[in-house]
C-alpha cells in the first residue's frame, strides 16, 4: 500500500496579501511532500481577484482539495482528519479575532480551532499595520493557545531586489515552522562575518 502524503490546510482571509496564500500553495504543490486542503473565505476570493487577477477557479486549481468555507462538516472540521497543521496566509484581523476568541462561525475558524485543540501547529501570517490593541490583544491571546503569528515583515538583511523575493523568503519561512526541506529562500543569513566578507569580496565598502 502506497504510504498517504501527509496534509496541510491553507487558508486565505481577506486581508491584503493574498500572493502570499498562492505562492504557498504552488511551492508545496511544486515540492509534492503534502497534500492541500484549501479554504478561501468570500472576502480572500475577492482580495486575490483584485491584487492578483486571480478567478476563484485558477486559485482552487493550485490546490489538492478544495472545502468551502460554509461546509462546517468538512473533514478539516473534525481532530480525527490528521494532518501537520495549518496556514492562515494572509490573516485577516477579523479572522484572528474569530481564531483568538474561538468564535469558528465558518470553516476557515473552525479548521484553526481544531489545530489548537489538537495542539498541531498553526501559523498565522496576520497582514494589518498600525495594529490597534485589539489587534495586539488577539495575537496574544492566539499564540498563548499555541499559534504562531507571523507578520509577513521583509527580510532586508535577505537585500530583496523586488516583491518576489520578499514573497518567496516569507512563504519559505513558513515551510521552515513546519519543517519542510524547500528552496524558496535565495539567500540564508550566515552572520556577519560572512555577510561583511562577501561584500568586500564584491568591492562593497559601504
Amino acid at each position: 500500500m502506497a504510504e498517504r502524503k501527509k496534509r496541510i490546510v491553507v487558508g486565505i482571509s481577506g486581508a491584503s496579501g493574498a500572493v502570499i496564500g498562492v505562492r504557498l500553495l504552488a511551492a508545496l504543490h511544486r515540492l509534492g511532500t503534502h497534500e492541500t486542503h484549501l479554504i478561501v473565505s468570500s472576502s480572500g476570493a475577492v482580495t486575490a481577484a483584485q491584487e492578483l487577477g486571480l478567478a476563484r477557479g485558477h486559485l482552487e486549481a493550485v490546490a489538492d482539495v478544495v472545502h468551502n468555507v460554509r461546509d462546517i462538516g468538512a473533514a478539516v472540521a473534525s481532530g480525527s482528519f490528521v494532518t501537520e497543521g495549518m496556514v492562515i496566509a494572509p490573516c485577516s484581523m477579523k479572522t484572528l479575532a474569530g481564531v483568538a476568541n474561538g468564535f469558528a462561525d465558518n470553516l476557515l475558524a473552525r479548521a484553526a480551532d481544531v489545530m489548537l485543540k489538537e495542539r498541531r501547529r498553526l501559523v498565522l501570517v496576520a497582514r494589518e499595520t498600525p495594529l490597534n490593541l485589539a489587534h495586539l490583544r488577539n495575537m496574544t491571546l492566539a499564540t498563548e493557545m499555541g499559534a504562531i503569528v507571523m507578520p509577513p515583515v521583509p527580510a532586508f538583511y535577505a537585500h530583496p531586489q523586488t516583491i518576489d523575493d520578499v514573497v518567496d523568503h516569507t512563504v519559505g519561512r513558513i515551510l521552515d515552522l513546519f519543517g519542510i526541506e524547500h528552496g524558496e529562500i535565495a539567500r540564508r543569513w550566515s552572520g556577519l562575518a560572512d555577510e561583511f566578507g562577501g561584500r568586500a569580496a564584491r568591492g562593497v565598502t559601504s
